[in-house]
């Protein structure tokens, strides 16, 4: 007899299965990925400002998300 639950639970086939399936389903999807490319990266880095950046702590999770970005906007329209 056949157990449910025990197949489930084994991680083998939870995990290890469609690792195993997933090249000959991306073989069906036809993805084709672009090759990333270290030089190119360092280049769209080098463009950018960073002398401009500012660190903008996001909202804790027992923060209101909404109430913690309207203070941050006011704060950053205060200081400019």
């Amino acid at each position: 007899m056949f157990n449910l639950k025990l197949l489930q639970k084994n991680k083998t086939l939870k995990y290890g299965v469609p690792m195993l399936l997933d090249p000959s389903l991306e073989a069906k999807v036809n993805i084709q990925r672009q090759p990333v490319i270290l030089e190119e990266e360092y280049e769209k880095l080098k463009e950018t400002n960073l002398d401009e950046w500012k660190n903008i702590r996001g909202p804790r999770p027992w923060e209101d998300s909404r109430e913690y970005q309207e203070q941050q906007r006011r704060k950053l329209s205060n200081k400019d």
